[in-house]
């Protein structure tokens, strides 16, 4: 990351003046309780032998992948971790709630422990690099541990004055429990009004958030993993983040990491029109109806820089 960057995103309300590593906590041991629910969700999975699946579970399934991965990524993400752009308290909490649906639990967990992991990416204390605890702990086990499921309020202080915010972390269960209940009400209502679309109040639930859950997390958690892996590297920044397409086609455009840990103030992820992001796209869409506002630019000197770079290749 060049000096001008760095000092630009130091100094941005997304991120602290000062570290502040927060309480002394065990960050090696997994704690069988915490990774107990995790277990249980995989599990939900295959209820499928005996519900079946049909398009009409299949359509719901695909639908709420997609909308809580923007929730993750352009919210808990571009939103909550790094404050690239602005929206109303209403659609703050509107899409804080539905991230929380994921069971990622809540925002501003999520948001600390990413801010963290910017901060010493890929070296320790980095919560989650496969680099030294390997490619198992960045994709699942580090958030199973005490320090992992624990939220460092000292660097989310932007984010304290939202008494809904800081509601919802400490309620984060409430999306989860929420959407199974929609899902089950809305079996019931298909299976006694519409019984030709052949689905019910338990496969509903099996596919809508069971399997959309599950495939949810694996696919945002190896951007944790394979994106310091596996990709291509256009700029310089002292870790192994990677841009990798394949990874960007599954998450709405997170796959462009070395460009985002080049330039995290920026809330595009591929800086140039043929990297795939349509969570930007989308945010672009939202600014037009005055949803989102002030959305923050890849700045030049980070396409004269990636200029360079290719000269220099």
């Amino acid at each position: 990351m060049t000096p001008e960057v760095s000092a630009e995103y130091a100094s941005s309300p997304a991120w602290p003046a000062s570290r502040t590593d927060g309480p002394s906590l065990d960050h090696h041991r997994i704690r069988v309780r915490d990774a107990l629910p995790i277990v249980l969700i995989h599990a939900i999975c295959f209820g499928a032998l005996w519900t079946g699946w049909s398009w009409t579970a299949v359509g719901v399934a695909v639908a709420l992948y997609w909308l809580r991965m923007f929730a993750i990524t352009a919210f808990y993400h571009r939103y909550f971790s790094h404050r690239t752009f602005r929206t109303h308290r209403v659609v703050q909490f509107a899409f804080a709630l539905l991230g929380t649906s994921s069971a990622q639990r809540g925002p501003l967990w999520w948001a600390a422990h990413h801010r963290e992991h910017h901060r010493h990416s890929d070296h320790e204390p980095d919560p989650h690099s496969p680099g030294w605890r390997g490619v198992l702990w960045s994709h699942t086990a580090w958030f199973l541990t005490e320090k992992g499921r624990a939220t460092n309020w000292k660097t989310i202080p932007d984010w304290h004055r939202y008494p809904e915010l800081v509601w919802l972390e400490r309620n984060h269960l409430m999306g989860p429990i929420l959407l199974i209940a929609m899902l089950f009400a809305t079996g019931v209502m298909l299976a006694t009004w519409a019984p030709s679309l052949g689905t019910g109040p338990g496969q509903l639930v099996i596919w809508g958030f069971g399997v959309s859950t599950v495939v949810l997390y694996h696919a945002t958690f190896t951007i944790n993993s394979v994106a310091h892996m596996v990709g291509s590297r256009r700029f310089h920044t002292g870790d192994d983040s990677r841009n990798n397409w394949f990874l960007a086609l599954i998450t709405l455009g997170e796959g462009w990491h070395n460009n985002h840990h080049y330039h995290p103030g920026t809330v595009r992820q591929g800086f140039f029109w043929w990297e795939f992001d349509p969570a930007y796209w989308a945010l672009r869409a939202m600014s037009w109806v005055g949803l989102v506002w002030d959305l923050r630019p890849v700045p030049r000197q980070v396409y004269d820089a990636a200029a360079r770079a290719r000269g220099g290749a």
